[in-house]
């Protein structure tokens, strides 16, 4: 089923007229052994309800047990989000029903959350800073997942019928909430872009979570808004939940902004409810109405008991913070000797971590900026896929550098070997050697193609002999030619010249 997109006003002239206002919540599910609130192992990809207990079931009698790994990594969050810890917080029953909600309630934290009031600075494409606002980050297991069979939209209207895997039941979950995000104009959708990757960055960092947004690790709902003027009220807002890639973050806010125009210029009030993100068409379409807090009667979770981390491990959890990624950022570029927008388009194209790890391989910056920023990015162009997806890897990159360094090939030859590497040659020492590609050193077989050349030539030699050197590269072509391109131009031309004066 395609969904048809309805009237929109052009984006252009949506952000002229009407100030929008993001607020973005992030869920991220935790990298802890076990649940939140039971023994029950976490893996992705396990037969559907096998990863289950009482507790995660929500079967009567089970009671929960905090998992103080989620604790821990929860405040090393807050503590990256410049946030407050609190001294004392509590969990609290989020009440509603829904199939993958096994005890009818969600234990979340409301009122009272691990962490509070912080920041986050993120870098645009042209290296300006945003500050986004955190209003807290807070603790609270996952659902489990249905799956809608029959149908064309996955969706549960028109499905035959659901089934329902509690295996994602009672995860970890931290989730971030920013306070409205004012001030961005026509750049909303590039600060929301900026702003998750920026959060997903940090989380791979502190090594709390893989992070990985494909398999849903990381899950982004886009609030959205639109005033007349940043001195008007805040208007009507939507909720675009589990957006779950960067690109889909920034064209939903694009789109929800020229249709959340259209729906005003035509005189109706904008709805407040969630809705569906489509990658396929671009577009969102109408969910629920959006519920609010009161609607969930949450109240303080009878079973479990406040959680209160003592002053002297917040610190020690501070003391322990690795580097963190903008920090990252600046030191590598000042060690590699990037121009900042040099640096800039590395992290766009998100090829730091390649050419981090081709540098350990043996490459210089230079070569291994130029490898992945070069030919490799445009292979990921050409087939649509992102660098890191590429069927090649850093080390590959290295050898392939290194094979040039020492003089076994040039460039040239080069950019065939990687095009051997990405067609699953094998690695670039087995395809040079496979494919004879190997640089012709030995100045016998070249002295031979000299000749050649020179006698098929005769007038050019003695060009060359009376001083005039233009015609040096045609022989030079032609012993190129000859060695199908394995022969070192340089030692060519010192041969040249040494046989004709």
């Amino acid at each position: 089923m395609s969904h048809t997109a309805p009237d929109l006003v052009d984006y252009d002239e949506a952000v002229a007229r009407f100030d929008p206002v993001i607020g973005i919540e992030v869920h991220v599910e935790l990298g802890t052994l076990t649940k939140m609130f039971c023994a029950a192992e976490v893996e992705f990809g396990g037969e559907p309800n096998t990863q289950v207990t009482p507790v995660s079931l929500g079967l009567p009698g089970a009671l929960p047990v905090l998992n103080g790994t989620a604790v821990e990594y929860a405040i090393r969050i807050g503590l990256a989000l410049n946030c407050q810890i609190a001294e004392s917080c509590r969990f609290a029953r989020k009440n509603y029903f829904y199939p993958d909600v096994p005890k009818n309630f969600q234990t979340s934290q409301y009122d009272e959350p691990i962490a509070f009031d912080g920041y986050l600075d993120v870098e645009l494409d042209d290296g300006s800073i945003f500050r986004v606002e955190i209003e807290r980050a807070h603790m609270e297991e996952d659902a489990g997942k249905n799956t809608h069979v029959g149908g064309s939209t996955g969706r549960i209207h028109g499905a035959e019928y659901s089934l329902v895997d509690y295996n994602r039941a009672g995860i970890p979950l931290v989730e971030i909430v920013t306070r409205p995000i004012e001030g961005a104009g026509e750049r909303a959708p590039e600060v929301a872009r900026a702003y998750v990757q920026t959060i997903r960055d940090i989380f791979r960092a502190l090594g709390v979570s893989e992070a990985r947004m494909e398999r849903g690790n990381v899950r982004a709902d886009v609030n959205l808004s639109l005033r007349p003027t940043p001195e008007s009220p805040l208007g009507t807002r939507t909720e675009t939940k589990n957006v779950n890639s960067f690109r889909s973050v920034e064209r939903a806010v694009r789109y929800e902004i020229s249709r959340q125009a259209a729906v005003l210029d035509a005189g109706e009030r904008v709805v407040q409810e969630t809705r569906h993100w489509h990658e396929d068409t671009s577009t969102t379409t109408s969910g629920r109405v959006k519920s609010d807090a009161e609607d969930y009667r949450y109240f303080p979770e009878p079973d479990l008991v406040p959680v209160a981390p003592s002053r002297e491990w917040v610190e020690e959890i501070r003391a322990t913070l690795p580097e963190l990624p903008a920090a990252r950022r600046r030191r590598l570029q000042g060690e590699w000797g990037y121009s900042d927008p040099e640096m800039r388009d590395v992290v766009n194209a998100g090829a730091m971590e390649l050419i981090e790890t081709t540098i350990e391989a043996g490459s210089s910056p230079a070569a291994a900026r130029k490898w992945w920023m070069g030919e490799l990015a445009r292979t990921a162009k050409t087939t649509e896929v992102e660098l890191s997806e590429l069927p090649v890897t850093p080390e590959q990159i290295g050898q392939l550098q290194s094979l040039v360094d020492s003089g076994r090939i040039n460039d040239k030859i080069a950019r065939q070997v990687l095009e051997g590497v990405l067609a699953g040659e094998g690695s670039p020492e087995e395809i040079v050697s496979a494919r004879g590609l190997e640089i012709v050193s030995d100045d016998g077989p070249l002295l031979e193609a000299i000749d050649a050349a020179l006698a098929a030539q005769p007038d050019i030699a003695e060009k060359i002999r009376s001083g005039n050197l233009g015609p040096v590269g045609a022989v030079i072509g032609a012993v190129m030619k000859a060695t199908r391109g394995q022969a070192d131009a340089g030692r060519v031309r010192e041969l040249i010249l040494e046989r004709t004066t």
